[in-house]
């Protein structure tokens, strides 16, 4: 089995070289730089004491909201997601807001989202299971399919027409996050926000996939199309960040401002 797979793997490089040989090579010399980086975190250690850290409290109703639910359909969240929920998502409480989460379990997270967002919000919720119908009701809009299914993608964005948040907590293998990602990263409005979750374990394929959206974030030369529409990205722990100029920039600029320079760069003190 383990041969299998590495002729497979072999295959697949050797089509990579083929279709993209420039790239290919760009993306092998940076191996051992990805080596470096990981033995690096493994090795890390912090030498401030914690006590020396300023900590703050802060308020964060999705945090409170999970912590008081006892009883009702469950809700089942790494606990330092919903720090990372608040900074993201805070933006559109109380506003008129689709919210998209693929995975919808139990239930008790769509529940969540509208008591979070508010009234305005309208929640549509993707599953492979059927008895997730269930869960419809006047502000959650209930799809059943397989978020790995192209087809499946093609014909929902047919009924909605676009998303402001899209929470992607559903089968979690790499082929079905990376088909949710490049299906509904377009279908997501300026100012929005793509969260994928657990994403686990170390060299994870979706994880190494969308470390590799950050070289074209940091392209320079003219903006590309995705340089435009994408504002950042974040990595935390099993979770991917993404979000989405609210006014697209028309190119990135670094102008100079001041009249005083550092000596050592010649002729720019007056220019």
């Amino acid at each position: 089995m383990k041969i299998k797979h590495s002729l497979k793997t072999l295959n697949n490089l050797l089509k990579a070289f083929e279709k993209q040989p420039k790239l290919f090579r760009q993306i092998f010399r940076n191996v051992p730089t990805t080596c470096s980086a990981y033995e690096y975190s493994k090795s890390y250690k912090d030498v401030i004491p914690e006590n020396d850290v300023i900590k703050t409290a802060h308020e964060n109703p999705l945090w409170d909201y999970f912590q008081n639910h006892k009883e009702g359909h469950g809700i089942w969240k790494w606990e330092h997601y919903f720090d990372v929920y608040h900074k993201h998502f805070a933006k559109f409480i109380g506003k008129k807001v689709d919210v998209l989460e693929i995975g919808i379990y139990s239930g008790g997270s769509l529940e969540m989202w509208r008591s979070y967002f508010g009234d305005k919000c309208h929640i549509y919720g993707i599953d492979i299971e059927e008895a997730c119908r269930q869960y419809e009701n006047d502000y959650v809009s209930v799809f059943i399919g397989d978020q790995e299914s192209k087809p499946f993608w093609d014909d929902f964005k047919t009924k909605v027409e676009g998303v402001d948040v899209l929470i992607d907590d559903g089968g979690h293998t790499p082929e079905q996050q990376q088909v949710t990602l490049e299906q509904m990263l377009q279908h997501i409005r300026p100012g929005g926000v793509y969260i994928c979750e657990d994403i686990h374990g170390n060299f994870n394929k979706f994880s190494t996939y969308a470390a590799g959206l950050v070289n074209e974030l940091n392209s320079m030369g003219n903006n590309s199309q995705f340089q435009s529409a994408i504002h950042s990205i974040h990595f935390y722990p099993y979770m991917l960040v993404i979000e989405k100029h609210a006014v697209k920039p028309k190119k990135l600029n670094a102008p100079k401002h001041g009249t005083i320079w550092q000596p050592f760069f010649i002729g720019t003190n007056n220019e």
